[in-house]
């Protein structure tokens, strides 16, 4: 109950005409970039995330909120039209979605993605609501043993279950772990990976790397692969659901909800394998046989699923400060612009930012149903923006956000180097998440096995020294062992692909 009301509290403070405002140019200005084609909410938001930095904390996170929803809808859209998730958890919904697009179908599979979305953002945002304090209580008595193990499970799970090789998952994550180590020691003072650049002593900006990693890397990875030509955008009227399509719909959105928020509560790799678990289930219940010809539910169950995790990854973040997705990576980064420090304290320190971010993350999922759906056709012509104007202005909008950040030139450089990076993480399959949560975590780690070390005297025995710990270790020798399972169920679900219409997935799930 206390819950409830402090939620209604965060309403109240989100509910004013200039937030409201905020929300709103976030959801349009998420969904703006979104819908652009291999643009997920993660490059998103890195891209618009200097824009909130003249903003105070509220505003900008509940401009955070627009953004979040805008481009998981706009990915959606991409997926359902064009047949190009931005994110690996949108194959599934591009697999039936597109289907449903080229038989006429395409507005009612952007209606029921929409819905369904709003549904399941609704309430996993709740169960957030609910589970973050109990675990924040519970977190603030882990030591140091346990919270480093807990890390060490959301960087492996993470590492694991994207692409399609755990030794380039790992490999990517060694190198964001070393990023993560330039600058001052902060026990030492010592400088680490600075090669005797004075900008490098202060850490490295996570906007910048965010910003390169993923925006100037997707803009350089299609400029090498370009086609001059327009995409070909399937025509798409008012998005609308018949009584049949409302009878079709409703259970898979119960179903890829119930699915999506566990996956996203707990460090378990994203929305990947539920949207993969959705999908399977409902082809499994479906009595019609029309899964593969594009079937409603397959877009239903897959997209709640998606958006449920998505809700759902904000239970860790905010009560633990561990980013097990992309998206929660880069909006701990802005956590952190603002001198804030993730963890469990952050719902006690800084308890009025946090409700009200809850808050605004109800409301943004409305204003994204009431605001995209009738603006779904203006989307889709925004897909005919020819790519070379398209990423003409990805790349201006990428470098003057890095630019503002510090405003140092010496960060254009940075970002240009990372831009590079992540061309070549793409051209050789190397994941782009573990790179990014690596340098995010990494410093964590060290702090606490550190303080680990310094009460138990040097003793690395220590680190299982807590019930907790030797838990999650075994949870992570058991992960690791199962992974060939896991393997054996996303190659079952990608079998129902047409191998022509989905050559392009395995560069997409690098990404």
């Amino acid at each position: 109950m206390e819950n409830f009301q402090l939620l209604l509290g965060g309403l109240e403070s989100a509910l004013t005409p200039m937030n409201l405002l905020y929300a709103a140019i976030g959801v349009l200005l998420g969904t703006f970039v979104g819908v652009l084609p291999g643009i997920g909410p993660a490059m998103a938001i890195a891209l618009l995330l200097p824009v909130t930095y003249r903003l105070e904390p509220t505003s900008a996170f509940i401009m955070f909120a627009g953004l979040y929803y805008g481009g998981m809808y706009g990915g959606s859209t991409t997926s359902i039209l064009l047949n190009t998730p931005g994110e690996s958890a949108s194959v599934m919904t591009a697999l039936e979605g597109n289907r449903m697009a080229r038989a006429g179908r395409g507005a009612q599979a952007l209606a029921t993605a929409a819905v369904g979305s709003f549904v399941a953002g609704t309430i996993g945002t709740i169960l957030v609501a609910f589970f973050s304090p109990a675990l924040a209580d519970v977190a603030v008595e882990l030591g140091a043993p346990s919270y480093f193990a807990l890390m060490v499970l959301a960087l492996v799970m993470t590492t694991t279950v994207l692409g399609t090789s755990a030794l380039r998952g790992f490999a990517a994550l060694f190198l964001g772990l070393t990023i993560g180590l330039v600058g001052l020691d902060l026990n030492t003072g010592q400088p680490r990976l600075t090669f005797g650049v004075t900008q490098l002593v202060d850490r490295l900006d996570i906007v910048v790397v965010a910003v390169g990693i993923f925006a100037l890397g997707e803009a350089l990875w299609v400029a090498a692969h370009l086609r001059r030509k327009p995409a070909h955008v399937i025509p798409v009227g008012r998005p609308w659901l018949s009584r049949d399509d409302w009878g079709r719909s409703w259970k898979p959105w119960l179903r890829g909800t119930a699915f999506g928020f566990p996956f996203g509560a707990l460090p378990a790799g994203g929305a990947e394998i539920p949207t993969f678990l959705s999908y399977l289930t409902e082809r499994k219940l479906s009595k019609r046989g029309d899964f593969g010809r594009g079937a409603i539910e397959g877009v239903a169950g897959p997209e709640a699923a998606n958006n449920a995790s998505a809700a759902g990854m904000f239970v860790p973040m905010l009560a633990l400060g561990l980013p097990v997705t992309a998206t929660a990576a880069v909006m701990l980064s802005a956590l952190q612009g603002y001198g804030i420090t993730p963890g469990p304290q952050l719902m006690t320190d800084h308890a009025d930012l946090v409700w009200t971010l809850l808050a605004s993350l109800l409301i943004g999922n409305t204003l994204l149903l009431v605001l995209n759906l009738p603006l779904a056709p203006l989307w889709a012509r925004l897909l005919r923006i020819p790519r070379p104007q398209l990423y003409a202005g990805i790349l201006f909008f990428a470098c003057l956000g890095a630019y503002a950040t510090n405003l140092d030139p010496f960060d254009i450089g940075l970002l240009l180097a990372f831009g590079l990076l992540g061309l070549m993480m793409r051209r050789f399959g190397l994941p782009v998440l573990p790179l990014i949560l690596g340098v995010i975590l990494g410093p964590l780690m060290e702090t606490k096995l550190r303080e680990a070390l310094t009460i138990s005297g040097g003793d690395y025995m220590t680190l299982l020294s807590e019930p907790l710990a030797v838990v999650i270790y075994v949870l992570i020798a058991l992960f690791i062992l199962g992974r060939p399972f896991i393997a054996r169920l996303r190659a079952r679900a990608e079998q129902s692909a047409d191998p022509d219409e989905f050559e392009d997935e395995k560069e997409l799930s690098k990404s």
